[in-house]
C-alpha cells in the first residue's frame, strides 16, 4: 500500500487535491495580519530573507504569498518521497521547492546543494521559506539549519506564526492542520532578527533559543487571536 500511494501518479493526483483544497479554503477565509512593519520592510527592500514558520503550518504559510506580494520566493523541502508530494502541492500554490536536507548522523541528503541554491537565491533578492523544525522534528523545537541560513547569507530572519480558528487536523508527528472552509485566520510576524557571521557557538545556541521561543510565542498569540480569544 505505501508503494501504490508514494507512487508518482497517485502523489501527482493528491498534490493535485491537497492544492486545489488549500487554494479554495483560504480564499474563503477571513485573515488578520500583525505586526507586520518589519516584513513588509524585506519585502520592498532590494535584499532577501528568511521566512520560518513550524512544518504544522505549511499549509496555512500559503496565504503569506499575500504579505510577500511580489517577491520571489522558494521553499526548503526534504528529498523525501512525502517531500515530494509536499513540494509538488506548494509549487502550484505559488511556492517553488528547493530539495535537500542535512540527514541524520552528519549523512548529506542533498543539504549542501540546497544550501548554495538558497544563498544565491537570497543573494538576488528571494525570500527562502522555511521550517525550522522540519523535516521530522520533534515538532516547534528548532533546529540548526535556519542560523546557518542567516548566518552565511547576512540575511534576515522573520518568524511566522500562524493559526486557523477550525481545520483538519492531520494527526501527524508536527501536529499538522489543514484550514477550514470559511474559518478565520491569523499570520502574527515576529522580526528582523538577524544572525552575526562569526558568532561562536554559544552566540549562536542563544540566538536559537530566543528564535524558537519567540515562534512559539508568535503561534501562540495567532492562535488566540484566531480563536477570537486575543488581541
Amino acid at each position: 500500500m505505501k508503494a501504490f500511494i508514494r507512487s508518482p501518479a497517485v502523489q501527482w493526483a493528491l498534490s493535485m487535491l491537497l492544492s486545489g483544497y488549500i487554494d479554495l479554503a483560504l480564499a474563503t477565509m477571513r485573515w488578520r495580519y500583525i505586526d507586520t512593519e518589519g516584513v513588509d520592510a524585506s519585502v520592498e527592500g532590494p535584499g532577501g530573507f528568511v521566512g520560518a514558520f513550524w512544518h504544522g503550518r505549511i499549509a496555512l504559510a500559503v496565504n503569506c504569498r499575500k504579505v510577500l506580494k511580489h517577491k520571489p520566493r522558494r521553499v526548503l523541502i526534504s528529498l523525501s518521497a512525502d517531500g515530494q508530494f509536499i513540494a509538488d502541492a506548494v509549487e502550484r500554490l505559488g511556492f517553488p521547492a528547493i530539495r535537500g536536507s542535512g540527514g541524520k548522523k552528519g549523512k548529506d541528503k542533498g543539504g549542501t546543494a540546497a544550501l548554495r541554491q538558497a544563498l544565491a537565491f537570497m543573494a538576488d533578492g528571494g525570500c527562502i521559506a522555511i521550517t525550522p523544525d522540519g523535516p521530522r522534528g520533534p515538532n516547534q523545537v528548532m533546529q540548526d539549519g535556519i542560523m546557518t541560513l542567516a548566518r552565511m547569507g547576512g540575511v534576515p530572519v522573520h518568524l511566522f506564526g500562524l493559526a486557523c480558528s477550525s481545520g483538519i487536523d492531520l494527526g501527524s508527528w508536527d501536529k499538522g492542520r489543514l484550514p477550514g472552509l470559511f474559518s478565520r485566520g491569523c499570520v502574527v510576524f515576529d522580526g528582523p532578527h538577524y544572525a552575526p557571521r562569526e558568532a561562536d557557538a554559544a552566540t549562536c545556541e542563544a540566538l536559537r533559543a530566543d528564535w524558537q521561543a519567540r515562534l512559539i510565542a508568535a503561534q501562540t498569540r495567532a492562535e488566540a487571536i484566531a480563536a477570537g480569544t486575543g488581541d
